[in-house]
C-alpha cells in the first residue's frame, strides 16, 4: 500500500537546523507533487512548503520563506525539508503529503491524497 514515512525531527535550540525526510513507497513517486504541512497543539494544520513533479516550481508559506527549503530526490523516492534558523514558533508535528501531478492549490491540505504520520519538531528558547 501507499506509505509516507517522515523522519529527522527532534528537540533543538532556537537558531539551529534540522533536515526532515519523507520516504515514499507504493506509488509512482516521480509523477506526484509533494508537500509539507505542520500542526502545533491547539492549532489547525498549516501549509509549509510544496514541490511539483517537474522539480522546478516550489512554494512556501510566508512564515518560513528564506529559512526552509523543500527538495526531492526521485531516485530515492524521498522529499526533504531543510529547516534553518529555527524558531520556537516552528514547534509542531510535521507531515508530508502527496498528490498526483497536475494539481492546483497545493497550499491546501484538501488537495492531497496521501499523508504520513508525522514527525515531532520542538524548538526551545
Amino acid at each position: 500500500q501507499v506509505q509516507l514515512v517522515e523522519s529527522g525531527g527532534g528537540l533543538v535550540q532556537a537558531g539551529s537546523s534540522l533536515r526532515l525526510s519523507c520516504a515514499a513507497s507504493g506509488l509512482a513517486f516521480n509523477v506526484f507533487d509533494m508537500g509539507w504541512f505542520r500542526q502545533a497543539p491547539g492549532k489547525e494544520r498549516e501549509f509549509v512548503a510544496a514541490i511539483v513533479w517537474t522539480l522546478i516550481n516550489t512554494y512556501y508559506a510566508d512564515s518560513v520563506k528564506g529559512r526552509f527549503t523543500i527538495s526531492r530526490d526521485n531516485a530515492k523516492n524521498t522529499v526533504y525539508l531543510q529547516m534553518n534558523s529555527l524558531k520556537p514558533e516552528d514547534t509542531a508535528v510535521y507531515y508530508c503529503a502527496a498528490v498526483v501531478r497536475g494539481g492546483t492549490g497545493l497550499q491546501s491540505d484538501r488537495r492531497y491524497d496521501y499523508w504520513g504520520r508525522g514527525t515531532q519538531v520542538t524548538v526551545s528558547s
